[in-house]
């Protein structure tokens, strides 16, 4: 089933080209009134705000396209959910999930001061790679992309990004350093932290981004440190093996460190990356402000069964409540979902192109604004989306 669904899902990951109306998820466009069961899970910070947005979108895709039903059923995780249960990750949290279709995830964390305190102290690590584990999300998929109207908020220099950035970093999930043995010693003074991978781990998001690099311009980099790891070497190993199957894509390898100096210096020279877990967790967020905010940049996580859908930037405490998030990521997200999960594919471009279409008309929030020129609030931008939606 993962590998089926899988296919599928990479052709939409080409540069300028959509989905085939014939290629469609496994589970496929629905062809009776169903609802599919979504589990909303706001989180902390700025997810209830940015997800009131997203849901605003998603209802008026329902609106223009009336096969699709949502049914929403809200649910608690991290900060809230440790006020409710005591859980970072509670159990009804996670019955919610497994009854789901899929996950409609905002974020998780407090504020930096307070990461002591038992509310936030592992509040990320306890629900997300709780999620991650109990199913079995291996694979995450984040594209990175500089928006043309958007140009000037990016960091970078003109000259580095004029060749257009548009890449897709393919990380993996659930094994490396995250999933290995943490420990300290009794007196404080020493503590190790184990990574492991097996080959089968490896495979499975190489699978994926040889797949995706097939539908988009061909170029696989694979990112280690094999200079110095062991588990890097295999990730070598295993790449160069599966390359066999895989003639037409052309496979280089880099080290991290080199990866993450070229994001900045040639960003237009990658098309996919894959790489192990901590390594991307690193990357992706790199590439991520290369568009100039996280606000901007959605991502998937792709499992054996239910799907999770979250925005890549963080719980942005500092801004919660102040009406100035953007929601972009998270309706993009949704975009995601409707595509991902539930073969809804026209549905999914038509939320794109309307969040093009708003920061091509000038509707941005502050985090991209332009020095001078006026920003909309989180509610506004939300409802630029949802004038810009057409079938």
């Amino acid at each position: 089933l993962w590998r089926r669904n899988q296919r599928h899902s990479l052709m939409l990951l080409s540069r300028g080209s959509s989905l085939p109306s014939n290629r469609l998820l496994s589970r496929g466009v629905s062809t009776a009134r169903k609802a599919h069961r979504v589990a909303v899970l706001p989180g902390d910070g700025i997810g209830p705000e940015v997800m009131v947005e997203a849901r605003k979108v998603l209802d008026r895709a329902m609106a223009l396209f009336p096969h699709i039903e949502l049914a929403y059923e809200e649910g608690l995780i991290g900060g809230a959910g440790y006020d409710a249960y005591g859980k970072h990750f509670p159990d009804e949290t996670k019955a919610l999930c497994e009854r789901s279709d899929a996950i409609f995830f905002g974020s998780i964390g407090g504020p930096v001061e307070e990461q002591h305190l038992p509310k936030w102290h592992n509040a990320e690590r306890d629900a997300l790679l709780g999620m991650r584990k109990a199913f079995d999300l291996a694979v995450n998929v984040r594209p990175a992309k500089v928006y043309p109207a958007l140009s000037h908020a990016s960091p970078l220099r003109s000259d580095l990004i004029e060749g257009g950035v548009d890449m897709v970093i393919v990380r993996e999930l659930l094994g490396g350093i995250y999933f290995g043995e943490h420990a300290t010693a009794a007196d404080g003074q020493s503590a190790r932290d184990t990574c492991t991978y097996t080959a089968e781990q490896i495979k499975r998001p190489l699978r994926f981004a040889f797949e995706a690099a097939k539908g988009r311009s061909g170029k696989l980099t694979v990112v280690d440190k094999a200079n110095v790891l062991d588990t890097s070497r295999l990730w070598r190993e295993v790449a160069i093996e599966m390359h066999k199957e895989h003639p037409e894509v052309a496979l280089d390898f880099m080290y991290v460190d080199n990866a993450a100096m070229q994001l900045i210096k040639a960003p237009s020279s990658f098309d996919v990356i894959c790489t192990e877990n901590m390594f991307g967790d690193i990357l992706s967020d790199a590439a991520s402000v290369l568009p100039g905010s996280l606000g901007l940049m959605p991502s998937a996580s792709i499992g054996s069964s239910v799907y999770l859908y979250e925005p890549s930037g963080g719980s942005a405490p500092d801004i919660a409540g102040k009406g100035i998030a953007n929601p972009a990521a998270q309706i993009l997200c949704a975009a995601m979902m409707l595509r991902y999960s539930f073969g809804e594919h026209a549905a999914a471009a038509a939320i794109e192109a309307a969040v093009d279409a708003a920061i091509v008309g000038g509707c941005t929030t502050g985090d991209v604004t332009p020095p001078g020129k006026a920003s909309v609030g989180t509610v506004e931008f939300g409802d630029a989306v949802v004038a810009a939606m057409k079938r």
